[in-house]
């Protein structure tokens, strides 16, 4: 896009001090991984698609089901059946049709993730379970890419980024050691619906930081208490004896 086309379509971003014309073309000039179109990743992709990502790699194996449009606004009544990558994928080609988009419609492993983020800035983590948020981590780790996480559930939510370029910033297995754990998911607790909007903007204004140099979340997670409308930050210092990102 020349810059008569970033401030014609930008311009509230561009008037900004933190974004002008430099920064807009570094989100233009970006490329994000989403794992996950569900409701923490639709947020993150209708967001971002707007913000003026250039490239967003889309990768979720699942199919639209009628139980998912209670929360995952990048999904309609007419997608029921379809792939979520491609239900998404049309959705934010009609929000920026200068977007572009790769979509990956089946299960990755780590091996998987390696490859495909060779090319990318930024990965986001909008899982839902643990192996995968495992496996991330560890390629953001030895990739050194920053990685935006979050989760929700019930009525709790949180936020957090790790940065493998800053010396201090932990990783995500630094909050959660033991690669064992057991997750839970919103089919078995349920989960209110806005929760995951909130979240999944959260995790979309972090990338936004990112790619325009900030870190904010990094070395800190942010805790959501949505019944009460709470936030909490707590400290997350980096593990020495971490397995992942330790020296």
């Amino acid at each position: 896009m020349t810059a008569a086309d970033l401030e014609r379509r930008y311009g509230r971003q561009i008037k900004l001090p933190n974004v002008g014309h430099a920064g807009q073309q570094a989100l233009a000039d970006s490329r994000v991984l989403i794992v996950g179109i569900g409701g923490l990743g639709s947020p993150v992709a209708l967001y971002l698609a707007a913000a003026g990502i250039g490239k967003l790699i889309l990768v979720d194996f699942d199919r639209v089901e009628e139980s998912n449009l209670q929360r995952q606004i990048a999904h309609h009544f007419d997608d029921i059946g379809a792939l979520k990558a491609e239900s998404a994928a049309a959705k934010l080609r009609a929000i920026n049709p200068d977007l572009q988009i790769d979509t990956r419609d089946y299960s990755m492993d780590r091996e998987d993730f390696l490859e495909v983020c060779a090319d990318v800035d930024l990965i986001v983590d909008c899982t839902d379970n643990f192996p995968s948020r495992f496996d991330l981590n560890d390629v953001s780790v030895e990739l050194k890419i920053p990685l935006v996480s979050g989760a929700a559930i019930r009525w709790e939510g949180q936020v957090t980024a790790f940065n493998p370029n800053v010396s201090d910033s932990p990783c995500y297995q630094c909050l959660y050691p033991d690669r064992d754990i057991e997750g839970v998911t919103c089919a078995m607790e349920g989960v209110i619906s806005p929760l995951v909007g909130v979240i999944g903007t959260m995790q979309a204004l972090e990338s936004v930081n990112i790619l325009l140099g900030r870190d904010v979340l990094c070395g800190s997670v942010w805790l959501f208490d949505a019944e009460r409308m709470d936030w909490r930050r707590i400290k997350l210092p980096k593990n020495p004896m971490c397995p992942a990102c330790s020296d």
